[in-house]
């Protein structure tokens, strides 16, 4: 009896090459180079994370634009001041005025004396109330969040209307409506609206 026939029964089996993929890696014939199971993906470079690895955070400094809207504001803020001082000054006066233009004794002049110092003492209200809003924006330059940003520009709006209305006031009509008009534009600028956006911790 002997091992070596091979078509004996009880002999071991015949040595046979063990399957691909079972182990052992899968050899390619001479000259053909080596392929990669299901194909190659391309890898993105990897994304740099400035900051450590958190999301960009806004400027640490408040941007000159952003001070120039601060500027504007505060000589809005200035005029509305000046308006209702100049409006206290006539009615402190107003009284006077009409007794030496003789309208106090007649009864239907007094009516319309009366009726144009309710409009100045309006005005002087509105002029303060203004005045107070300006600055309590202006107050928050540093602080505030995006809501400051566009009551700036709401605020620059509402003045370049009064500003149209102090025209004839020695220039400082044109003087509120240029300063109005750069507190929108600057207000309105990308930079300040990062000033404004930015994380707070």
């Amino acid at each position: 009896m002997s091992f070596g026939d091979p078509n004996n029964p009880y002999g071991p089996p015949p040595q046979q090459p063990p399957a691909p993929g079972y182990g052992y890696p899968q050899q390619a014939p001479p000259g053909v180079p080596p392929q990669q199971p299901y194909g190659a993906y391309p890898t993105a470079p990897p994304v740099q994370q400035p900051y450590g690895g958190y999301p960009p955070a806004g400027p640490a400094v408040m941007p000159g634009i952003t001070k120039a809207a601060r500027i504007m504001l505060g000589l809005v803020v200035l005029a509305h001041v000046i308006i209702a001082g100049a409006y206290i000054w006539v009615l402190s006066r107003w009284d006077e005025e009409m007794a030496n233009a003789g309208i106090s004794g007649d009864t239907e002049a007094g009516r319309f004396a009366d009726v144009g110092k309710g409009v100045v003492v309006f005005f002087v209200g509105l002029a303060a109330v203004f005045a107070v809003l300006g600055l309590v924006l202006l107050l928050q330059y540093a602080k505030g969040g995006n809501g400051v940003r566009v009551c700036s520009i709401v605020y620059g709006s509402f003045a370049i209307v009064t500003g149209i209305f102090m025209l004839a006031a020695y220039g400082l009509g044109l003087l509120i409506m240029i300063a109005a008009i750069l507190l929108i534009v600057f207000s309105a600028k990308r930079a300040t609206a990062e000033w404004f956006r930015r994380p707070r911790y």
